[in-house]
């Protein structure tokens, strides 16, 4: 009897140190893969933060009553991006409407301000601001009634040429000097300045700019990848 007692407290001891060694290398285990899994979450950070990113703004109204019209051709472009792209600039943030992409391994953001055209630069700001932006990450689109309708035009840097959507722009930034592509819409004649702006396009207009949209889309995808000198040298073609 005795020595049956002792036999079972032998296996118990045994049964108990096995158990230990279960649960001590189960344990082990889950604090490996914990450690392999906050391993890879830092690897991708850090590679997220390392990425360059790029801002593509496309300057226009919000409403319905302002689409389609000459001075929505910013968001047109910025649509045309998107779809391209494969996403949908629906994420509102920063009082705008912003689409997150990735194209020639960078990062980069679509946005359209959600104010009205003179009030765009405070969007800009902001959203260039919280994702650490350098100045030659941006590059801003609108409309130019200087310019014959269907042509694009891109520059390094300048004036706002009496845009006001781009002059609220280097006003919240304090600076001109970001890329930006103009879209020509042809010159107002006998019309009101706003109201031609407001207003759609012509029958003889809407071929040509749905072809400067095109284009446009093609230049900043350009941009993306090439910088902007091969892009002006590219796209600045008559």
């Amino acid at each position: 009897m005795k020595k049956q007692r002792q036999e079972r407290k032998r296996r118990s001891s045994v049964i108990g140190l096995l158990r230990y060694i279960y649960d001590s290398i189960t344990a082990l285990c889950k604090q490996m893969t914990e450690v392999k899994k906050n391993a890879v979450c830092k690897a991708e950070y850090e590679n997220d933060a390392m990425a360059e990113m790029k801002m593509v703004v496309g300057l226009g109204n919000p409403g319905d009553k302002y689409i389609d019209t000459r001075h929505n051709i910013g968001f047109c472009v910025i649509d045309a991006v998107a779809a391209e792209l494969d996403v949908e600039v629906k994420t509102r943030k920063f009082n705008g409407r912003l689409a997150m992409a990735e194209f020639a391994g960078k990062k980069l953001i679509l946005l359209k301000p959600w104010q009205f055209m003179n009030c765009s630069g405070q969007v800009v700001a902001t959203s260039a601001g919280f994702y650490k932006l350098q100045i030659s990450d941006l590059l801003v689109i609108s409309d130019d009634m200087a310019i014959e309708p269907g042509v694009i035009r891109i520059r390094a840097k300048g004036s706002s040429g009496g845009h006001n959507g781009l002059s609220d722009i280097i006003e919240k930034l304090g600076s001109d000097n970001f890329a930006r592509l103009r879209i020509g819409i042809g010159q107002r004649g006998t019309d009101n300045a706003a109201d031609f702006v407001l207003d759609k396009p012509t029958k003889a207009e809407k071929p040509l700019l749905d072809e400067a949209i095109e284009r446009a889309k093609k230049a900043v995808l350009c941009w993306i990848g090439n910088g902007i000198e091969k892009t002006m040298n590219e796209f600045n073609k008559v």
